[in-house]
């Protein structure tokens, strides 16, 4: 943990800015934490929300889970920790984590909508009183 000197004035105020403006991700690490967002797998509040000039938010990362960590191998230095963000980034990172909810939100509607059944069984015949090759290769229809 880094340590601040206690006897410079100067140096508390210049470490309590940098908190108030935050630290901005590089490319990489902002785009696997914007992924992670759209999953929902981060948490943010305002760093204080009383101090009208502080723009900085702060950030959990949590784990994403083995089916999600196969396909994106986020760095290991990002998941499971605390992160003192810029606000113009968190913000974007709300918005991802927004258009996440509303993106899975839908494909779940959709499942719920959609009948496998006649996804599956239903084949109709084709013009002219041809049959399906499905239906060809099983003409009782016990498919």
């Amino acid at each position: 943990m880094k340590s601040i000197k206690i006897s410079n004035l100067g140096e508390i105020r210049n470490e309590l800015n940098k908190y108030k403006k935050g630290k901005k991700f590089d490319i990489h690490q902002f785009n696997q934490m914007a992924r992670l967002a759209w999953l929902g797998k981060i948490v943010m509040q305002p760093l204080d929300p009383l101090d009208e000039k502080c723009e900085s938010f702060l950030l959990y990362c949590d784990y994403p889970d083995e089916f999600q960590s196969h396909f994106l191998d986020p760095d290991q230095d990002l998941v499971g920790q605390m992160h003192i963000v810029d606000g113009e980034q968190a913000l974007a990172l709300s918005r991802i984590m927004q258009r996440g909810v509303e993106e899975r939100a839908l494909l779940y509607q959709d499942l719920r909508q959609r009948d496998f059944y006649f996804d599956e069984f239903y084949r109709p015949k084709k013009q002219g009183g041809e049959q399906s090759p499905d239906e060809a290769a099983d003409p009782a229809g016990d498919t």
